[in-house]
């Protein structure tokens, strides 16, 4: 459609107009360059003329050539109009906000929708399963086209989820269990496969380190994943340096998307820079192909018409915007997704965490007094600054790391109430709150630790063969 000058477009998207203005544009300048007759050129610039209108009225905004329309550019681009404002990409979360990001602006913004009552309430009489407290407490809060996804199961038509993890160093903090906790939930409740996107070539072009190293911790992050509890057999985890040199379904979907995607576009998205490398500019493709089930013929039999599902947290939705752009022009279903807010650093909600800041995270190579340690020394509190003005004001659940921690990891409902209310009403002193942390971490993170020992490299090797999973398509 988007290659014909004949095709509606009032059936355009904005990042559709803007890419056919760009590209007659170059037509219309090709065409004078080369001396071609003037009806021809005349032609050409009724066209272009054509689709700028149609794209100012479709958008509002004149067409700048660079600047793709204002509600697909990434949030600030690295830059603030506003001191308010949050900054929001795929390699930073900043706020000057104690409680964090504000995120019912960021729906606005992303232009997604909030996970509500009734989509819960769907989710659980369609898996007759209770919602996982990630959904009741709203740590999973936005989405796109769930309520598509749930259309399909309810009609006995199949779809896949698609998470993943970019390995930046050996250890992974709880915060990066969050989207994996909830993956294994929803494989579970509608029992359908898994791929686990490991981006060690994102890593590589990302951050001073060598290849070799990338892939090294691709493979030691993929422990920390499957120690998780994932079925082998239902569950296919890849490395991109392995995998891309391995499949050609999954190559062909990248190329793909690379030829329906501009440089002004991922500029635009991306904030990418003419000085970056042109592996930084090319590798959102690389993310936007496992949403496609023909990158994975393996496990799909060939079949290119399978809804994709995608937990992932907020700052990961950029990609998948540009794929569900492009998606309908290279004949693949839009992917769903399920966003999940950030998991704050144990100084404050104002960052997500650093795997580089041993302090600002709890890691799951930490001991039990290391654990201790890092929650009385480290975690910000939101109690007063004396025992009597806590215990007549009490404390701020909204910006109290111990408090949000509890909320991802205290599974129970009616303790995680009390504890709320106990703190707000100065019953509970941070000490005390800061004790109910360490009581509930300390377990985990030792829990998860015996099962990565029993995680071989066997095993690994087992997750990441490509293969048929349990499934029949």
């Amino acid at each position: 459609m988007a290659d014909s000058p004949n095709c509606d477009l009032q059936s355009l998207s904005p990042l559709q107009l803007f890419e056919r203005v760009t590209e007659q544009g170059e037509k219309v300048r090709a065409l004078k360059a080369g001396k071609a007759p003037k009806d021809e050129i005349d032609a050409a610039v009724r066209m272009l003329l054509s689709l700028k209108l149609s794209y100012k009225t479709t958008t509002g905004q004149d067409y700048q050539a660079g600047l793709p329309p204002k509600d697909l550019v990434l949030i600030n681009n690295g830059t603030t109009k506003e001191e308010d404002e949050d900054l929001v990409d795929p390699w930073n979360v900043q706020t000057s906000n104690a409680k964090g990001v504000d995120y019912d602006k960021l729906i606005v913004r992303f232009g997604s929708s909030k996970i509500d009552t009734d989509l819960i309430n769907r989710i659980e009489r369609a898996t007759g399963q209770k919602p996982h407290h990630f959904l009741r407490r709203g740590i999973f809060f936005s989405h796109r086209d769930m309520d598509q996804v749930l259309d399909a199961y309810e009609n006995k038509k199949p779809f896949y989820l698609y998470t993943g993890r970019g390995p930046s160093s050996q250890a992974m903090h709880v915060g990066h269990l969050i989207p994996f906790l909830f993956t294994k939930w929803l494989q579970e409740v509608f029992d359908v496969p898994l791929v686990i996107q490991l981006t060690d070539d994102e890593k590589y072009l990302w951050k001073d380190m060598t290849i070799e190293k990338a892939y090294e911790y691709a493979r030691e992050n993929a422990k920390d994943i499957i120690a998780c509890g994932f079925d082998v057999n239902k569950t296919f985890i890849f490395s991109d340096l392995d995998y891309l040199g391995t499949s050609a379904g999954f190559y062909k979907n990248i190329v793909k998307v690379q030829k329906h995607v501009t440089f002004n576009q991922v500029k635009g998205i991306f904030g990418f820079t003419d000085s970056d490398c042109i592996g930084k500019i090319s590798f959102p493709a690389i993310q936007a192909a496992p949403s496609f089930s023909s990158s994975f013929p393996q496990i799909f039999n060939g079949k290119e018409n399978i809804q994709c599902l995608i937990p992932c947290a907020i700052d990961q939705d950029p990609y998948f915007r540009m794929t569900r752009d492009v998606a309908p022009r290279i004949g693949q279903p839009k992917p769903a997704l399920l966003h999940s807010v950030f998991f704050p650093a144990l100084q404050g909600a104002q960052t997500k965490m650093s795997a580089s800041d041993p302090n600002s995270s709890i890691f799951l190579t930490d001991t039990p007094k290391q654990i201790k340690t890092k929650i009385n020394k480290h975690a910000f509190s939101g109690g007063r600054d004396t025992i009597e003005e806590h215990r007549k004001y009490g404390g701020n659940c909204d910006v109290d790391v111990s408090f949000m921690y509890l909320k991802f990891f205290l599974e129970d409902d009616d303790r995680l109430e009390q504890l709320k209310q106990a703190y707000t009403s100065g019953e509970l002193l941070t000490g005390e709150l800061k004790k109910v942390l360490i009581e509930t971490m300390q377990p985990l993170v030792a829990a998860h630790q015996e099962r990565r020992k029993q995680v071989t490299d066997e095993i690994v090797k087992q997750f990441m063969t490509p293969r048929k999973l349990a499934f029949d398509f």
